[in-house]
């Protein structure tokens, strides 16, 4: 049974994550467009795992845990500068070339000081490293990839969802709008 802690714990940890930021966005999808990047940072992961040729481990997914903490909090920054600027009067499309022109840097900083950070570990050879570089490959390689995800398919999907629920709203559905600063 104890194979099974690690993944019910961040099974545990995402749901967590997901509370928080409903209870912060006072909304259920927002939270879901964050977590929606969260598998690609596991992907940019085990891409690097491939490029540098080296085994999956169990440190590989304590990293690609780490990796969904950076990702949450790139994309919970986007959406939050979004909605900030909504919230102010700005058009959707508006607000999100607002988000990515303004919280670009930040996030791009973030995840290459993140690589620069982890780079000497990943190239460490003495024998006490070996058993860390698996985890600093996940979390570099899963950073980087993640954060042009964070740049590109959030905000995309901020604006399909929206375009979505203005869709559902048109034929007499009435579901709650994205945030509540939305709402006329």
């Amino acid at each position: 049974n104890d194979i099974y802690l690690l993944p019910r714990s961040y099974i545990l940890a995402l749901l967590a994550m997901y509370i928080l930021m409903a209870v912060l966005f006072r909304s259920y999808s927002q939270p879901l467009m964050i977590l929606w990047a969260v598998p690609f940072g596991a992907i940019g992961a085990l891409l690097g795992h491939l490029f540098v040729g080296i085994e999956v481990t169990l440190w590989s997914l304590v990293g690609i845990f780490a990796v969904s903490g950076v990702v949450v909090n790139d994309n919970l920054v986007l959406i939050d500068f979004i909605n900030k600027d909504l919230a102010r009067g700005a058009k959707l499309l508006d607000a999100i070339r607002d988000a990515g022109a303004d919280r670009f840097r930040p996030i791009v900083l973030t995840s290459i000081t993140t690589f620069g950070g982890l780079t000497p570990m990943m190239l460490e050879q003495s024998l006490q490293a070996k058993f860390m570089i698996p985890m600093a490959v996940s979390l570099a390689f899963g950073v980087v990839f993640a954060t042009f995800v964070s740049l590109f398919l959030v905000p995309a999907t901020y604006h399909i969802l929206d375009d979505i629920l203005q869709l559902l709203g048109r034929f007499g559905s009435r579901l709650s709008d994205i945030n509540s600063v939305n709402d006329p």
